[in-house]
């Protein structure tokens, strides 16, 4: 049961890099006029559709692994412990591969995925042998509850980031009144309402928001300390302001609060 559940989970690794590969690989597309974006978005949903893959194999080892408590199966450990210990080492050459800290959110997403593979295979190893040395029939059922232990809360927190990607919330690392703080300790800035700040895909912060500047201030000067601001402290490169003189400003407080 350990070893089908760690075989499913291997597969589902497999095409979870075949899948972020092909959209990390579209996203790097010229934009469009109709996509002026490009397809950047297509590694979140690769992410989702990875997770989603992963939910469900975790849904069929449990209902597989209970139902081996009530018709308990001979398990073949030496069989077992072989592709386990074989699977531990090409695991281990995955981590060696995807180790990189600045990688896209779908390799990043496979780089855990592997350090949970490793686990699942160390808990197979474990059960086969207590099955060989103590006739331990049932550590292999109890091995696939760890893996699906191991699966479940991380595909759970996975799609919770891609799904906020999707709806456009604010970025875990950006603290939203900290960036207001800065944006209005920039020169000639008064006021800034309308803020929006999202991610388009990894990497790729964005901002928007409207920005009151004093009447004798130089446009030119402020968006230059604004993106300087952006880029040094809160690594945004793509940023539009709309600059407003404080007379527009109950104006457009009405509209975009």
């Amino acid at each position: 049961m350990a070893l089908l559940a760690e075989a499913f989970h291997v597969l589902i690794d497999v095409v979870a890099l075949g899948i972020a590969f092909v959209a990390v690989w579209l996203g790097t597309r010229p934009v469009t006029d109709r996509r002026t974006f490009g397809l950047l978005r297509l590694e979140i949903l690769a992410t989702v559709l990875n997770t989603v893959l992963l939910l469900i194999v975790a849904a069929v080892v449990l209902v597989e692994g209970v139902r081996r408590f009530s018709e308990p199966s001979q398990v073949q450990s030496g069989l077992v412990l072989a592709v386990a210990v074989v699977g531990l080492s090409s695991n281990a050459i995955s981590i060696f591969l995807l180790r990189d800290p600045d990688a896209s959110f779908a390799m990043r997403a496979a780089y855990l995925d592997v350090l949970a593979d490793v686990a699942a295979s160390i808990a197979v190893i474990v059960s086969a042998l207590a099955n060989i040395f103590a006739g331990r029939q049932l550590a292999d059922t109890f091995a696939a509850f760890l893996i699906v232990a191991l699966i479940v809360p991380r595909s759970f927190s996975l799609l919770r980031e891609a799904l906020d990607v999707l709806l456009e919330a604010t970025p875990r690392d950006v603290n939203v009144d900290s960036l207001r703080e800065h944006v209005l300790a920039c020169s000639g800035v008064v006021d800034i309402h309308d803020l929006h700040v999202w991610t388009i895909t990894s990497g790729m912060n964005v901002i928007s928001a409207h920005v009151v500047v004093h009447s004798g201030a130089d446009p030119s000067v402020v968006l230059d300390d604004l993106a300087t601001c952006l880029r040094g402290d809160f690594d945004i490169e793509h940023s539009t302001f709309q600059l407003e003189t404080e007379d527009r400003k109950r104006i457009e407080s009405g509209t975009h609060p």
